[in-house]
């Protein structure tokens, strides 16, 4: 922010300005004063309050972040099952086959193999951008439109590729643990329909585990989401982290933090919320043994 021709009395007034000629210790306390009542300071960069820039970043990292969430489960689940339920069929070892490939392949390369196949060589899918949005209740999301959705796709697959493998796994394991139990076995003995078997007695029973892997996928997806926001230009927290760390913009650095902190809280909130939908023992367990 000092010019290079800048004299110490303009570099002095510049620190002082933001603070930075008091004692570290005093430096601290007033940060964390000031913390308490929402205010993380302001950008060295952009001069506005740092965490009110992170939330106006905040809708686009999530509209992407659960784009990919909302693919990775709905694949990852479907395929999981049908591996699991036919693990000798050629379909179910190849899924399992693909399932190590997304496992192992970096995120940074398959984004940009993804730009480079389908929007250079080609052209199905713009590269770069949110493309046309549309506000609902003063924000902006991409996928109402189909210029946007057209702009989400390629990120939301290039986040989504190893959350999906890894939900398949857990999926495919969960259900070749409890498919040759009693109660399924009984089920099928009753003459109930392969669909009931298999979404009550069979997917209700290893959603807990799969519940908690997409809760806490999605926190890393929203928290580690700038290597995929920096490729496609996605104007979202994870690339103002980038440009924050760049230009050593620290208030918005830890403002983004701060942000991510909180919705790890939130929603491994609404994690253990579901648990008790998916199973009400899980919360009735710990209060019998009390008594």
């Amino acid at each position: 922010m000092v010019p290079p021709e800048a004299d110490a009395a303009e570099r002095a007034r510049i620190a002082a300005s933001f603070g930075l000629d008091q004692p570290l210790w005093r430096q601290y306390l007033l940060f964390v004063a000031r913390a308490l009542q929402g205010d993380l300071g302001r950008s060295f960069i952009y001069n506005q309050p740092a965490l009110a820039l992170v939330v106006e970043r905040l809708p686009a990292t999530l509209e992407l972040s659960l784009a990919a969430l909302v693919l990775a489960a709905g694949l990852g689940i479907g395929l999981g099952l049908y591996a699991g339920l036919r693990p000798r069929a050629a379909a179910a070892r190849l899924i399992m086959a693909g399932s190590v490939v997304g496992l192992s392949l970096p995120g940074f390369w398959v984004g940009l193999m993804l730009v480079i196949g389908f929007s250079v060589r080609l052209g199905w899918l713009p590269s770069s951008g949110r493309g046309e949005t549309v506000a609902v209740l003063g924000v902006g999301w991409s996928f109402l439109t189909a210029d946007g959705l057209a702009h989400l796709i390629l990120p939301a697959a290039n986040l989504a590729l190893f959350k999906l493998a890894l939900i398949l796994r857990l999926t495919r394991a969960g259900v070749r643990e409890v498919v040759h139990l009693d109660y399924v076995r009984f089920a099928r003995a009753r003459g109930l329909a392969p669909s009931r078997v298999v979404g009550v007695h069979i997917l209700r029973t290893i959603l807990i585990p799969i519940v908690t892997v997409i809760g806490l996928e999605f926190c890393s997806t929203v928290a580690f989401s700038m290597a995929t926001e920096s490729i496609f230009a996605w104007p979202g927290m994870g690339r103002l982290m980038v440009e924050s760390i760049h230009v050593l913009d620290r208030p918005v650095i830890v403002a983004y933090l701060v942000a991510v902190v909180l919705l790890f809280v939130a929603v491994n909130l609404l994690a253990d919320i579901l648990y008790r939908l998916l199973d009400p023992r899980v919360g009735t367990a710990g209060a019998g043994g009390a008594a």
